[in-house]
């Protein structure tokens, strides 16, 4: 078996925050069971041993939720652990958490660095746009306490990048936004458009993302030719394809895979958008990963994921584009569109921002280098 890469989900959708865009509440209130607790050590244990096992060359684990470290540090000290017992064909193995930051101090900190996990953390921006939506179980806003927690990262040396979710408003402000990471050294940057509910219209509006786009790239693309380092995960990416490489993100490969988010009692979906009864692939407690990667439901979420996508190939921009992701073309679906809820947004940006594109393809390092 190649390369493994699970996604690990320890606490369900428990968190302590209540972000009013959260996209796994709303699947957690769309399947039967709400939340399947705290993960145990022993499911910690069988998901470990049976990746390491099937593993060849590299396995990765990456930890969300919900919020991953409401498990508390022990849990993830023996992940590690675990998997310095069971790496039996010594793969190289990487480990990557998603945190709000609420729950980090020092010891947090020096566990990261010391054993090479690359966090992501959840901030949008000023403090006006991130506690608009990212607060507390007691309503209150978060910010000062993210703040914190990016300082306490940084001055413990760990690696780590700012996840942003794009809503109108912030599509809006993301000049004063760009500028705010700017000055404060947030140099490595990810957005992803805020979704809709599952089966609903709504979220971003393909118009504020289409100036959303735009206006980033001209504050990207200056740095660039100015010689700053930032880092744009979805300009990155771009610039990867057009140097002839792949992107790592994977709504740009063009095709779905399975992610193999594996849930707190061991069950495996193929898509952290999809972890919902009707595609559970069956759960590494009691099956195979051979078996779960082959399963019925698996190859069916493949099959179903790439279908309708006739008229995305014919558009000068597919190379790039990829059709984007599915839950965006369902998104489009729900609002009455056969295709990408985006497209036009992808359209216009594409139209606007690929002559510099190419000419920051030329310069920036390859793919993984920077």
């Amino acid at each position: 078996m190649p390369a493994i890469s699970l996604l690990l989900k320890p606490a369900s959708g428990g968190c302590n925050m209540r972000c009013r865009y959260c996209f796994y509440r709303d699947e957690q209130q769309n399947r039967d069971t709400y939340s399947y607790g705290l993960m145990s050590e022993a499911t910690l244990e069988t998901v470990v041993r049976k990746a390491l096992t099937a593993a060849e060359g590299s396995c990765s684990f990456g930890f969300q939720g919900g919020e991953p470290t409401v498990c508390g540090l022990g849990f993830f000290r023996r992940a590690v652990e675990f998997q310095r017992k069971y790496n039996v064909h010594g793969v190289s193995v990487y480990n990557a958490i998603q945190t709000n930051g609420l729950a980090l101090d020092g010891e947090w900190a020096d566990f990261f660095r010391e054993n090479r996990f690359l966090v992501g953390l959840s901030l949008d921006g000023t403090k006006e746009r991130h506690d608009e939506n990212r607060v507390d179980v007691s309503g209150r806003g978060t910010y000062g306490r993210v703040m914190r927690a990016a300082q306490l990262l940084k001055s413990h040396g760990v690696d780590f990048n700012v996840l942003t979710v794009v809503t109108d408003r912030t599509a809006r402000e993301i000049g004063k936004i760009y500028g705010f990471f700017r000055r404060n050294g947030l140099l490595y940057q990810q957005y992803i458009p805020c979704l809709a509910p599952i089966g609903e219209a709504g979220g971003l509006r393909p118009e504020s993302y289409a100036a959303f786009l735009k206006t980033l790239f001209d504050l990207w693309y200056g740095d660039v030719a100015a010689g700053n380092f930032i880092y744009i995960r979805y300009f990155e990416n771009l610039a990867a394809i057009l140097q002839g490489g792949r992107s790592e993100s994977c709504d740009l490969w063009g095709r779905c895979t399975l992610q193999n988010v594996v849930e707190a009692d061991g069950s495996v979906y193929p898509c952290d958008f999809y972890c919902l009864d009707r595609w559970r692939m069956g759960s590494l407690m009691t099956d195979s990963l051979e078996d779960i990667l082959l399963s019925e439901r698996g190859q069916e979420f493949l099959q179903t994921a790439d279908k309708d996508r006739e008229e995305c190939g014919k558009c000068e921009y597919f190379r790039l584009c990829r059709g984007g992701c599915r839950r965006d073309r369902e998104t489009g679906a729900a609002a009455g569109m056969d295709k990408n809820i985006f497209c036009s947004s992808y359209k216009e940006f594409f139209a606007y921002a690929l002559p510099r594109l190419k000419a920051a393809a030329g310069v920036l390092p390859p793919n993984g280098m920077r």
